[in-house]
């Protein structure tokens, strides 16, 4: 594939022309006065930042001031910044509670209500600053549907805490409360880890989902390069934000909008560099929703298709040893990607917003140096195929999710164990109820069925801090946090509240999850299963009226990325 050829045409003013030419748009131009516009600021392109800040959790408590870094540089290039908030909210701060069915549903909202300003506000351009899981494709679906110029900046990953000399961070507390129940560590030391493992600014310090996804919004081209890899105080990330102000005019005047960067080929590079660094799971139901807002036809067959041939190279956390500033110290993400182009495993000519193709952009990357230990060679992979894997079977026609690193093994036979939500699980996991060979079952959680499709962060993290990652599995059709590792499988499709096999599955029913042959399978006689069909009832939806409610009676299937739009 080639990068789109551009017609030369310049976007200066496409849209913002729309509010302040003629006498018509005086009105408009004595609003934009009374915030700083001087008369000769009417003719320059304006660019809209949309910030995610809030102190709601440390991810995006710098985010103001890195927007305005963005808007200096907006301003250096002659442009106008005008900047404007959108929501967070913490997965950290409400896993485990009723609060987080909010998470999947704030990506909708966050991508709707930039839409909204940039649309009402007609903005040349657009520079979007997402610090959190679920606002960085947030950012990206309403990039996609507007395709005006735009450059989106990751907010950066944090410092690890430190306890007893080891770096600790999110995912440590949540193993902690596990260990804790188990006997392995005190009450007092349980304490001690939650007060330093989050030490100031800055997202989630392993390959979870937020630098899951800042590494796919890099590779589609969508980022400056190493953005994805940059610590959240830092001179490095500093310089992103100017670079990015400046680059977004650039992209106005040659007339580069996201739809040119946005391919199936770009989309396919993402698949497979999140397959590289072992990304979180949710990075499949985020870059199909992507996908979708961009008009590319993106499917779970085209993860597996891609696995297939994709490696593991990365040992980062969860699964591995290291954590994200050690990737940074390293040299970050460039220097993989020019690995996997030299394999043949990218795109090369796809169109990125430095305006120069992935090719051009990585031709003088030099390699990792000697004696690094955290990214492997494509001749000595950690894995030699992804770790995304699609499973299908009678409990998942439509496809489910399973991140497998090697280590929990490729096969389980179990029992069920069976919760109707995730806080009854949780809590028979920590006071011994869930033992040795169960298959714990985890339903009514879906998009739909929840509603909000929750993390399942705190059961998969109390079964290691309890000692059974190797001795359970646990399936669900909600979905899990990039920092959930063990024997998992999330996004079963069709979810339980929509006739999914997944509701009728019964205490002591026999599963079946096969790796190698991708499936996964309830071992119940098939009249047995009509029996329980037959008299199976839909509970009542949770939540009638609000946000919750309208999410539920728009929202897709996990196996098509949850969207709120599918046309």
């Amino acid at each position: 594939m080639t990068a789109k050829k551009q017609t030369g045409e310049s976007g200066h003013r496409r849209y913002s022309k729309l509010v302040t030419e003629t006498n018509a748009r005086a009105a408009s131009r004595g609003m934009l006065y009374g915030v700083g516009f001087k008369k000769g600021d009417f003719h320059k392109s304006q660019v809209g930042i949309a910030s995610t800040w809030g102190t709601v959790t440390p991810c995006n408590m710098h985010i103001n001031d890195l927007a305005e870094h963005a808007a200096r540089g907006v301003r250096k290039a002659q442009g106008m910044p005008l900047t404007f908030g959108t929501i967070t909210v913490s997965d950290g701060i409400s896993m485990g509670t009723e609060g987080m069915k909010y998470s999947l549903v704030s990506r909708e909202v966050i991508a709707d209500s930039i839409e909204t300003v940039v649309g009402c506000q007609s903005y040349d351009g657009i520079i979007t600053i997402g610090g959190c899981d679920k606002n960085m494709p947030g950012c990206m679906i309403a990039i996609a549907r507007l395709n005006r110029p735009a450059v989106f900046v990751y907010g950066g990953t944090i410092l690890p805490g430190t306890h007893k000399g080891k770096d600790v961070d999110i995912v440590s507390i949540f193993e902690a409360v596990g260990k804790q129940a188990a006997g392995t560590i005190t009450q007092d030391e349980l304490e001690e880890v939650e007060s330093c493992a989050i030490p100031g600014a800055g997202s989630c310090g392993g390959m979870y989902t937020a630098n899951t996804m800042a590494s796919a919004i890099e590779a589609l081209g969508m980022s400056l390069p190493n953005s994805s890899a940059q610590e959240a105080v830092s001179e490095d990330k500093v310089r992103d934000c100017v670079q990015a102000g400046e680059t977004v005019l650039r992209l106005i005047e040659k007339n580069i909008c996201p739809l040119d960067i946005l391919t199936r080929e770009a989309f396919e590079n993402s698949i497979t560099v999140v397959m590289a660094l072992g990304g979180s799971t949710n990075a499949v139901l985020h870059l199909l929703a992507m996908a979708n807002a961009a008009k590319v036809n993106l499917e779970l067959d085209d993860f597996l298709r891609i696995g297939n041939k994709a490696p593991v190279l990365a040992d980062l956390k969860p699964s591995g040893k290291y954590l994200m500033t050690d990737f940074v110290k390293i040299g970050g993400l460039p220097p993989l990607m020019k690995m996997l182009l030299d394999g043949d495993l990218l795109h090369g000519e796809c169109m990125t917003v430095t305006g120069k193709t992935v090719r051009e952009n990585l031709e003088n990357v030099k390699p990792y140096e000697d004696g690094q230990e955290i990214v492997q060679s494509l001749k000595d992979p950690i894995r030699k195929t992804g770790h995304l894997v699609i499973l299908r079977g009678n409990l998942a026609t439509d496809g489910a999710v399973a991140k497998i690193s090697g280590k929990e093994g490729e096969f389980f036979r179990g029992t069920a164990r069976v919760f109707n939500s995730e806080e009854e699980a949780l809590n028979r996991i920590l006071d011994g109820t869930v033992v040795k060979g169960d298959v714990i079952v985890i339903r009514y959680e879906g998009p739909k069925g929840g509603p909000g499709m929750r993390e399942m962060l705190s059961p998969t993290s109390a079964i290691m801090g309890r000692g059974l990652g190797n001795d359970v599995a646990l399936i669900t059709d909600g979905r899990f946090s990039g920092g959930s590792h063990g024997f998992v499988i999330g996004h079963i499709t069709p979810e339980a509240f929509e006739g999914g096999l997944l509701g009728i599955v019964e205490n002591g029913d026999n599963i079946t999850i096969d790796i190698t042959k991708r499936t996964i399978d309830l071992e119940v006689p098939e009249d047995e299963i009509k029996r329980r069909q037959d008299s199976w009832i839909r509970p009542q939806a949770r939540y009638t009226r609000g946000v919750l409610a309208k999410y539920a009676k728009s929202v897709s299937s996990a196996s098509l990325g949850a969207v709120t739009d599918l046309v």
